[in-house]
């Protein structure tokens, strides 16, 4: 859903004394400091090019975006400016390039940078085989795949996919072919297809899902050495037991979890027993069980790529050896998803150097950890800065203010870990912009940003005190603080149900910190404003 308005994209540039369609310049005999300065301008724009919905919404937590707002968004920036410089070096003169490598090498440093600083250690496991794994591998290569990687068991994260060499930004870490890639084109031409085609509404995804079923037990299947990888249990939160859904008690995610699960539900029912029992030869009973079409689910939630083919058409696909590739909140691999019309191959393309030996990650997409334990099955490691609580605030939709302007340019509202935010100072408190303006029309709709500064504290000090309410509420909702080592008999799900649950405290008691130190601050500055003016009329 998109929350935010193009406006609010403009007043950042605006804010920074921008102009959106203007242009910058360096001279060709640029010192290095000139050339410092002329690509903090360039990162502080594509900063701003390069925002999703949660990082513009979030944007006043750094100052002037002079600062890392997310991993992905200074990796993004960085790597759309090294873009447009490779795409102008060629053709210039020789002192222009001069300048163009230097500024080139400068970008390249920075990338390095953001590596190492959100960079996460890989441990890989010995004792553990990865026999099957090296066959599919070895299959690949025998049918056109390219790799730099290898397949190794790594420590917290189970099987990954390790750098054979240094490999720089830019270099293809993995390609592979079309003919490799598990696509609709194989159930059009199988024998379910017919059958398909009578079924009201069924979707490419769904046909896809039900054929894997049957593949994954094919012996003769052309992917057969793919399906052998795959685990018996994907443990996602699809698969997660009463008890773990229960310890989920007084988070969004329980009624997540638990609305997936019915979704999936009614979808199976609606196809089964209908198709196995007008056709048990194609569809057989004991392949279509719930369980079995569980797994299918979370295989094809977990493991599947929307991949963008050469007709133009976005197709959701299962690409073996590239489902080894895992998450980060710092990912190597970015830019992927598109069909290579001159090779006819996926390729997936290095935004950041990965080392010999380093485990190479993967973007799955700007997901919340609920998102990622509910269709994945793990936490990520580090903050994840997507890991946003809604607030359940109701907005006018277009609602016009005294001055002319639009009331919210947003149309939902969310809060996140305040150690994110850089700017706790008064009238910011490490909360949102786009919330405490909208809080403070609430109260007042001839709000203005220049309100007078006794009346904005009082207004404030009454936002913190609702806000504070509202989040020991939830504190309270989500329990005591249980440690997940102190229950040594608990399954995987319990143990992933408490560690999120763990995650929301922090959040909240991060929220409620900023609460309590800002409330402080406002306190303070109106009993030293209180005596200044008596200082003044004595």
């Amino acid at each position: 859903m998109k929350v935010f308005s193009s406006k609010f994209v403009v007043r950042c540039y605006c804010d920074m004394s921008f102009d959106p369609e203007g242009s910058v310049c360096i001279k060709s005999s640029a010192t290095p400091d000139e050339l410092k300065e002329f690509l903090n301008i360039l990162l502080q724009r594509a900063r701003i090019i390069n925002f999703n919905e949660v990082e513009l919404y979030f944007a006043g937590d750094v100052t002037n975006l002079g600062d890392c707002i997310s991993p992905r968004n200074e990796l993004e920036a960085l790597y759309s400016i090294l873009e447009v410089i490779d795409k102008s070096m060629s053709s210039k003169e020789h002192l222009v390039r001069n300048i163009q490598q230097d500024l080139r090498d400068k970008v390249i440093d920075r990338i390095d940078k953001v590596g190492s600083k959100f960079s996460e250690e890989t441990k890989i496991v010995g004792d553990s085989s990865c026999d099957k794994e090296k066959c599919l591998l070895d299959w690949g290569v025998n049918n056109g795949v390219k790799t730099k990687l290898d397949i190794a068991y790594v420590e917290r994260a189970g099987r990954g996919a390790i750098a054979k060499e240094d490999l720089k930004v830019g270099d293809i870490a993995l390609e592979i072919p079309l003919s490799v890639i598990i696509s609709g084109e194989l159930v059009y031409e199988s024998d379910m297809f017919p059958i398909f085609e009578q079924v009201d509404g069924i979707t490419e995804e769904t046909m896809l899902l039900l054929w894997s079923m049957k593949e994954k037990h094919n012996n003769n299947s052309r992917f057969k050495l793919y399906f052998d990888t795959l685990p018996e249990t994907f443990n996602t939160g699809l698969s997660f037991g009463i008890d773990a859904v229960m310890a989920l008690d007084g988070t969004l995610l329980l009624e997540e979890i638990v609305q997936a699960k019915e979704h999936l539900r009614a979808q199976y029912d609606e196809l089964f027993p209908a198709l196995c029992n007008h056709n048990p030869e194609v569809f057989p009973p004991e392949l279509y069980t719930w369980e079995q079409f569980l797994w299918a689910c979370e295989l094809w939630y977990s493991n599947s790529m929307k991949i963008i083919f050469g007709d133009g058409k976005l197709r959701t696909c299962l690409i073996p050896i590239a489902g080894f590739l895992n998450q980060s909140i710092c990912p190597h691999i970015m830019h992927y998803g598109r069909i290579d019309a001159t090779t006819n191959t996926l390729k997936f393309p290095l935004s950041r150097p990965c080392h010999s030996g380093e485990q190479c990650f993967l973007s799955y997409g700007n997901f919340s950890s609920s998102h990622l334990i509910t269709f994945y099955g793990f936490l990520p490691q580090g903050d994840n800065p997507y890991d946003v609580i809604p607030l359940d605030i109701d907005v006018a939709q277009d609602e016009e203010c005294e001055d002319g302007g639009t009331a919210s340019e947003w149309s939902s509202h969310m809060v996140r870990g305040t150690w994110f935010s850089k700017n706790h100072e008064i009238y910011h408190y490490g909360l949102p912009a786009p919330l405490l303006d909208h809080l403070r029309r609430a109260r007042n709709p001839a709000w203005q940003s220049d309100s007078h500064a006794r009346e904005l504290f009082r207004t404030d000090l009454d936002i913190l005190r609702d806000l504070s309410c509202t989040f020991q509420g939830m504190m309270e909702a989500l329990g005591g603080d249980e440690k997940v080592e102190d229950r040594e008999c608990v399954g995987w799900d319990v143990k992933l149900a408490m560690e999120f649950k763990n995650l929301q405290r922090r959040i909240i008691s991060s929220i409620l910190t900023s609460f309590v130190s800002s409330f402080d601050l406002v306190k303070g500055i109106q009993v030293w404003r209180m005596y200044a003016t008596r200082s003044v009329n004595s």
